[in-house]
């Protein structure tokens, strides 16, 4: 096994922008190996934080990072779609601050044993959840011709999915897609040649689709940002950094549903001003993205997109 390591993102500017309180009280909906949730520890004395994965072998890591630190934290198995269930479950309904760091961390694709990666060979699962049932096998060797392209055209914005879903459904229609190596050569031969000579790997929007069908991410993620944004206290933040458009779309347009006058419409049309008010208030009218130096130290940061959204009443 590699020695995996997971180099948190913005680092510096999601913890000054948090602004953690030493008496608040947090949540890191996205614990991966702790990077932010150490950093929010180094700053709480009183307060506490609660942590949120579906990954055992995360949680397991990050159990050894932050015993060091002798501060209040859980670390709490389970889908970010249910925080406010699980926070409730611990008498918690208002929180000052809450961090989401989307997308899968760097030990998670360089564990050749769970099948992530198009640069190493292993069974096709990708599941962030190792006890869920729906694997990425399930999704290429079962779904519909129809469901693979929507799946890879939507969350992959392959231009080419109906060409690769046809061509996953032409293979396994003689053997079975087992592993990443033989997905990854299917879509390989599904591109024409000019496509295949880009900076960007050739399977990388596919896998990228798979992976969010077989994990629901999008969809948890809308469903979470929801109950965040009611679980905020005045002057409690939340603070959200994206991967790709799909993730940063849902962000910014569920903070535009709280800071946008739903009866804007109907006033642009008449003489007089609306009185309505917003509780909240967006920090980054433009997303905060990487320093050039962020970016050449660690590559996978380069797509990255962070947004901030304050609750003020």
């Amino acid at each position: 096994m590699k020695n995996l390591v997971h180099i948190p993102v913005m680092l510096d500017e999601t913890i000054t922008l948090l602004n953690v309180k030493p008496s608040g009280t947090y949540v890191d909906c996205t614990l991966g190996r702790a990077g932010h949730s150490k950093a929010i520890l180094e700053r709480l004395l009183t307060g506490k934080l609660y942590a949120f994965d579906l990954d055992q072998t995360a949680i397991n890591d990050s159990q050894l990072i932050l015993n060091k630190y002798d501060r209040d934290y859980l670390l709490i198995k389970n889908n970010f779609a249910n925080l406010t269930e699980e926070l409730r479950a611990r008498n918690i309904t208002k929180v000052d601050g809450i961090i989401y760091d989307l997308g899968i961390s760097s030990p998670q694709v360089d564990d050749e044993d769970r099948g992530f990666s198009y640069k190493t060979n292993s069974r096709l699962d990708m599941r962030m959840d190792q006890n869920q049932k729906l694997t990425a096998w399930d999704i290429v060797n079962t779904y519909s011709y129809q469901d693979l392209k929507d799946i890879i055209k939507t969350y992959g914005e392959e231009p080419f999915a109906a060409t690769i879903a046809k061509n996953i459904v032409n293979f396994r229609n003689k053997e079975a897609i087992d592993t990443t190596e033989q997905l990854t050569n299917i879509i390989k031969n599904s591109l024409p040649a000019k496509q295949k000579n880009k900076s960007h790997h050739p399977a990388k929007k596919t896998y990228q689709a798979i992976r969010i069908a077989v994990n629901d991410e999008l969809g948890s993620l809308k469903t979470s940002l929801v109950q965040a944004l009611k679980l905020l206290k005045p002057k409690g933040r939340i603070v959200v950094i994206s991967f790709h458009s799909l993730e940063d779309r849902i962000v910014k347009n569920v903070f535009l549903t709280v800071v946008k006058d739903p009866q804007y419409e109907v006033y642009a049309k008449l003489p007089i001003a609306s009185n309505w008010t917003s509780n909240y208030k967006i920090i980054t009218k433009k997303p905060i993205i990487p320093t050039e130096q962020e970016i050449r130290e660690n590559p996978r940061s380069r797509s990255a997109k962070l947004r901030v959204i304050e609750r003020v009443s």
